[in-house]
């Protein structure tokens, strides 16, 4: 899995920008809730799918929630999306 900064430059390349303080609340959110890269990159991803661009505080609301559901792997984030039906599909 890569790094969350490894994820924020793929991200770049395919036009996503982040300003400064956006990235610098990501990294915040990551150690607020204590999460793996992984479960960083997965918050990111459904965050920027679900508000169409990136939400500070819907991304920490998602990792507050995985944290509390014991979420560590990507694929458990994304059953617990879809129970919690977060995204239209």
């Amino acid at each position: 899995m890569r790094t969350v900064e490894d994820y924020l430059l793929h991200l770049k390349s395919k036009g996503f920008l982040f300003r400064e303080d956006a990235v610098g609340f990501i990294y915040f959110g990551q150690q607020y809730t204590n999460s793996t890269d992984e479960i960083a990159n997965t918050a990111i991803e459904i965050t920027l799918m679900a508000q169409k661009g990136f939400d500070g505080s819907f991304y920490i609301s998602l990792l507050e929630t995985f944290a509390s559901n014991k979420i560590a792997s990507r694929k458990a984030a994304w059953k617990l999306v879809e129970k919690m039906e977060l995204l239209a599909v």
